[in-house]
């Protein structure tokens, strides 16, 4: 008798970044991303996924992020699907989308180059990678938490 069992199918490396930032410095800060991103993270592990990290990454600041994208990256190489999933603030300024991390205080639009992540970074390296499938899950709060500071070239959310 052949006994059938639940469990990931078998699809090779799986490889997922999980960010959730809650813990804002300068803006409001979000009661559900580090808790979303938790589960997000949980339930990748229990279907085969290998977080970066090890787990969900929590409240990043630049270089935190800088780093972690980077690791992923490095590991994406070869695999089979790779997935980012992002819980957070996210706004969009000149038709590019930016992740904002916890320590950002942009007070002109020059700063967001340096103080925040460009989607457009995290969608190369999953390129760069050649995976098989890539995924990307955005979850950002639709607002703009920097439109009283002069910032009035961003849009609601992200495109």
């Amino acid at each position: 008798m052949t006994r059938v069992t639940g469990g990931p199918a078998n699809a090779g490396k799986r490889l997922a970044l999980v960010v959730g930032n809650s813990s804002y410095r300068f803006v409001p800060q979000l009661a559900n991303p580090a808790n979303d991103a938790k589960l997000i993270g949980l339930t990748l592990r229990s279907v085969g996924f290998e977080l970066v990290g090890g787990d969900a990454q929590l409240d990043l600041d630049k270089a935190g992020f800088d780093q972690v994208i980077q690791a992923f990256s490095a590991q994406l190489q070869g695999a089979d699907i790779g997935l980012f999933y992002y819980a957070g603030h996210g706004i969009q300024v000149g038709g590019s989308n930016y992740l904002v991390p916890v320590g950002a205080n942009p007070v002109r639009e020059a700063d967001i180059d340096f103080q925040m992540i460009d989607l457009n970074l995290v969608l190369h390296q999953m390129q760069l990678a050649n995976a098989h499938l890539n995924l990307v899950i955005l979850d950002a709060c639709r607002n703009n938490p920097f439109g009283g500071r002069g910032l009035r070239a961003t849009s609601a959310g992200l495109a």
